[in-house]
């Protein structure tokens, strides 16, 4: 696989305190690479040495076998995770001026914007001020500034921010669309279902240190295989003895205790007051993951 972005025993500290620690991973051309952490892992910290924000103490950034200078810009889209947008500006106006700082022409930057506009759901607002955009809004449209040139990179730092599950969606497909066209997509992100669905490879880092890698699929088989996914009504039992429960409204995955076998949690659900709507074993969930790998 050709290697868009490779990160290689990079490290980087401020004052007495490492942030990352001897941090390597390689993102493949035309897929969606999710790199996850709990805050303060070290993810924006290692965008920002990449794109020469920071200066690493070690290591190497690279991108496509360079490191990042300015005269790539246009080859990449780059969503902060602080917002940086002008918040007088009114949505169109700004959309065409970041255009034209890219070198696109006007009547080509006013049809992107309309298009871009129109899909997210913000045409029906283009000439408002940015200050009067709900936080969600401000994100697409800051997505959108990542987008507008078409660029064949696309690195974003928790591009779902602020977004309702229904535009979280929108943007899952906008991703995978941008995928399957050939632009290769590193993302950081705290929402992990999402990453679940989205993400070709990954890597979860805790305190500056690579904890797993690889793909969706690897990463999960390697922590199990007889986690229980069940939908139900009525109220979940306690039984420390038999599992542990992560919780969603009415669906829950639930984790066997050492030495216990399924069937015998099966058993005592049903011997319970609680109707199973669906029972499935399957590999930890990547958000199970998560939970185990950045617990300490």
């Amino acid at each position: 696989m050709d290697k868009v972005i490779s990160i290689q025993n990079f490290s980087k500290s401020f004052g007495r305190r490492k942030v990352v620690n001897d941090l390597s991973f390689d993102v493949n051309k035309g897929e969606i690479f999710a790199f996850l952490g709990t805050n303060g892992a070290g993810k924006t910290t290692t965008i920002r040495c990449l794109l020469d924000i920071y200066q690493p103490d070690s290591g190497s950034l690279l991108i496509n076998s360079k490191p990042y200078r300015h005269d790539v810009s246009s080859t990449i889209g780059y969503l902060p995770e602080e917002r940086g947008i002008y918040t007088r500006a009114k949505v169109k106006e700004l959309f065409v001026y970041f255009a034209k700082l890219r070198g696109i022409s006007g009547e080509k930057a006013a049809k992107l914007t309309e298009h871009y506009l129109e899909r997210v759901g913000l045409a029906q607002h283009e000439d408002k001020k940015i200050s009067q955009l709900s936080s969600g809004m401000q994100q697409k449209v800051q997505l959108g500034l990542a987008f507008l040139h078409e660029p064949s990179i696309l690195i974003l730092d928790e591009p779902f921010k602020g977004l309702d599950p229904l535009n979280r969606q929108l943007f899952i497909d906008i991703l995978k669309e941008k995928r399957d066209n050939g632009a290769t997509i590193l993302y950081s992100t705290h929402i992990i279902d999402d990453a679940q669905k989205l993400t070709d490879r990954l890597t979860i880092i805790q305190n500056g240190h690579r904890k797993v890698y690889g793909t969706v699929a690897e990463v999960r088989s390697a922590f199990g295989s007889n986690n229980i996914q069940i939908e139900f009504s009525g109220e979940l039992p306690e039984n420390k003895k038999l599992y542990s429960a992560i919780v969603a409204n009415k669906s829950a995955e639930l984790k066997p205790a050492k030495g216990v076998d399924p069937d015998e949690i099966l058993k005592f659900l049903v011997q319970k007051d609680i109707k199973l709507i669906s029972y499935n074993l399957d590999y930890p969930s990547l958000n199970q993951v998560f939970l185990e790998v950045t617990k300490s």
